[in-house]
């Protein structure tokens, strides 16, 4: 098959470095998969040219614009699915996918819509779910969530989990230098992720436990912040950023524990990611991630406004390390069944064929 995977930008992120990971997997398998992006091309754009895909950026940065690149795009490739992920690329691309005679259209919404909710974008996304022959939440909360907004009729609304390569274990010679406890945050630095709330439960952890070390790779709006934030709570010794990764092996091998503190959350891949190499979870109890750990057993889940409840994890899991170990045999039973790669990659080719289109075109 012709797939177009369509996205906002090929920046360092969890949604983007699921569809790299699809795209190299759907290759393998035959298909022959390309990435049109509406903003930057990004590094894991860059690093997908170097490994021989076609990856088309800046289409268009308004609608308009955008809706006339992707038709042009569409009728030189003549793709056979295009999949949308998240709302802006399905309410530019949707409808041109469809004028241009794509036999399955598919929408992923990959985080959660946080209340109160953008009606605007809503009722556009709405507009565009009617091009699209499956709109796909990436757990059941993501599920529900679209289904409260009423986006889409439920009967094209199905859920697919995330899957992701699981992290190949580093050797400790390519560990970064660690003492301690140490919890390991993956993920873009923005005010959804609720650090300002981490760094105090660490501040206050450390009272009782000074080895408590904390590792936040990633970057973003909210680092310079954060940094200041931390020195100002005296955690310059607890606390270290690393800023954006493109390999992060080293850092999931040498952590303890990984933890994620968002008010509003999807599935997020470094959660994954964790869970493929053992590494058991403290997360607030948002959407999918919250689901996925309590699913597993994988963890502990906190209520996202209680930070002594944080802090009280992080010393639990710090202090019990039989605990984590039952934990960590949770997590990586419960990627290996339900969030490996191909698992998601077959999930999601087998909507591709379940469509009006595709199934007339296998008949013709």
């Amino acid at each position: 098959m012709k797939i177009v995977h369509v996205v906002d930008s090929m920046e360092v992120g969890g949604a983007e470095t699921l569809v790299a990971q699809m795209c190299r997997l759907q290759r393998e398998e035959g298909h022959d998969p390309q990435v049109y992006a509406i903003a930057k091309l990004g590094a894991l754009g860059e690093r997908m040219l170097a490994e021989g895909f076609r990856v088309e950026a800046e289409v268009g940065r308004k609608l308009v614009d955008s809706t006339v690149g992707f038709l042009r795009l569409f009728r030189a490739f003549r793709p056979d699915v295009v999949h949308l992920h998240n709302p802006t690329p399905t309410i530019y691309a949707a409808p041109a996918a469809r004028l241009a005679g794509a036999v399955s259209v598919i929408s992923t919404r990959h985080s959660l819509v946080a209340p109160p909710r953008d009606r605007i974008m809503e009722r556009k996304y709405a507009f565009a779910a009617r091009f699209c022959d499956w709109i796909v939440g990436i757990c059941d909360a993501t599920v529900n969530n679209i289904k409260d907004a009423g986006s889409a009729p439920a009967s094209k609304i199905v859920r697919v989990y995330n899957g992701t390569v699981p992290v190949q274990r580093a050797p400790e010679e390519r560990w970064p230098i660690k003492s301690g406890f140490t919890l390991l945050f993956v993920g873009r630095l923005e005010q959804v992720k609720n650090l300002p709330f981490l760094l105090e439960a660490v501040r206050n952890a450390v009272h009782q436990n000074a080895g408590v070390q904390l590792w936040v790779v990633g970057d973003g709006t909210q680092r310079a912040s954060l940094e200041q934030l931390s020195k100002e709570l005296g955690l310059e010794s607890n606390v270290t950023f690393w800023g954006q990764q493109l390999e992060v092996a080293r850092f999931f091998s040498a952590a303890d524990a990984f933890v994620m503190s968002s008010v509003s959350e999807g599935l997020p891949m470094s959660l994954l990611q964790a869970f493929s190499i053992g590494l058991p979870a403290i997360v607030t109890d948002v959407g999918g991630m919250a689901e996925v750990v309590r699913f597993a057993d994988g963890g502990a889940v906190v209520p996202v406004t209680d930070g002594q409840a944080m802090t009280a994890a992080i010393l639990d899991f710090a202090a019990n390390q039989e605990r984590r170990k039952q934990f960590s045999a949770n997590a990586a039973a419960a990627y290996e069944s339900h969030f490996t790669l191909p698992g998601m990659v077959d999930a999601y080719v087998e909507l591709y064929r379940k469509t009006r289109g595709a199934r007339r075109k296998a008949g013709g």
